[in-house]
């Protein structure tokens, strides 16, 4: 990643804003350590969907005072990506993972079987897969490009796949090759049907600073396969550890939950032009790991009318974290909930 001067330091790095040191205040009493309330309500207008990984489930929380409510109890073995359209609720499950006592940390997790999903929930019926058991090795973030279509990353599958909201036209976009290993896993994505462009993250090991951002087109080029497309730009590379996109408009924001300095943040930064490269990020917020031990900055969702970001963590954390340039400019941060179990995906409702 290209360096450039950090503004009013004097020191090296990427663009700062400058970030936000992420140190929680207090949440309200009742989300902490609390089971969710449970509801068959759908969830209100400005509320935030987050994913609970383990035991899986779907909640609703509101931004406003913290209040938490489940809208699926059984979500599925560790859900991670979610959005909702039409009125539906579909997120990713990354499956069960075969476990080894003996390994320390993740290294003790496989998620190479082929059991992680796609699913759906409407308000008033029950929870549904959307495709069938095995399609997808481990489901991790998932998007929305409108016109009825679903987008998703499968890490240990290699791939991004498109499929229709009601489960038709399951089709692979881009398969990255088997010898490739951890370097070719994909886990962020977005999508941007006005401009035709596909967004994707493929993070490399742990902590390793080989973490990559890269384009497509959302169709596979004539004559080419999703095994080998010749479009495929590399926009940033040597990032601490990129997991979720989103794009605003000219602008992608991802969290990054590699090493410090750079990793454990949030960041933005412009679009890229036609075969150029991105320009160096702006850290927006940093200190996720500081402020609460060995969790890391994992999910994502911004709100650019109100000038706020929110981004949840493996420690249970939900934080809000005011945009520089928006109308919540020189607010201080603030922790929306706490909640003491592992959370992955986040989007905002309208």
């Amino acid at each position: 990643m290209a360096l450039v001067t950090i503004v009013g330091t004097g020191a090296t790095g990427p663009s700062r804003a400058p970030a936000v040191r992420c140190r929680p205040a207090r949440a309200p009493d009742r989300c902490r350590g609390r089971r969710p309330e449970v509801t068959a309500a759908g969830p209100a207008p400005k509320h935030l969907l987050a994913l609970q990984f383990a035991p899986g489930r779907v909640l609703a929380v509101d931004p406003a005072d913290g209040r938490v409510r489940t809208l699926v109890e059984d979500a599925g073995p560790a859900p991670d990506g979610v959005v909702r359209a039409g009125g539906t609720v579909y997120w990713t499950t990354m499956g069960a993972p075969a476990t080894d006592p003996r390994a320390p940390g993740e290294q003790g997790y496989d998620f190479s079987r082929p059991n992680g999903g796609l699913h759906a929930w409407t308000p008033g019926s029950p929870p549904r897969d959307l495709l069938p058991p095995g399609a997808t090795t481990t489901g991790k973030q998932l998007a929305t490009g409108g016109a009825g279509s679903l987008y998703w990353c499968d890490r240990e599958g290699h791939r991004i796949s498109r499929v229709g909201t009601d489960g038709s036209g399951p089709t692979d976009l881009v398969v990255t090759p088997a010898a490739e290993g951890i370097m070719g896993e994909c886990v962020g994505i977005a999508v941007d049907p006005a401009r035709g462009h596909l967004y994707w993250n493929q993070k490399g090991p742990a902590k390793g600073s080989r973490g990559r951002i890269l384009r497509a087109a959302l169709e596979i080029p004539a004559g080419q396969s999703a095994e080998h497309r010749t479009d495929v730009e590399v926009l940033w590379d040597h990032l601490p550890e990129p997991i979720d996109l989103h794009l605003d408009g000219d602008t992608l924001y991802w969290t990054d939950r590699g090493a410090a300095p750079d990793g454990n943040t949030l960041n933005r930064a412009p679009l890229p032009g036609p075969g150029a490269p991105g320009t160096p990020p702006q850290i927006l917020a940093a200190g996720f790991a500081e402020a609460i031990g060995l969790a890391e900055a994992i999910g994502l969702a911004v709100d650019s009318a109100a000038g706020l970001a929110y981004v949840a963590d493996l420690g249970g954390h939900i934080r809000e974290v005011p945009l520089p340039d928006g109308p919540a400019a020189g607010r201080a941060p603030r922790e929306v909930v706490a909640l003491g179990v592992p959370l992955t995906g986040l989007c905002l409702l309208p």
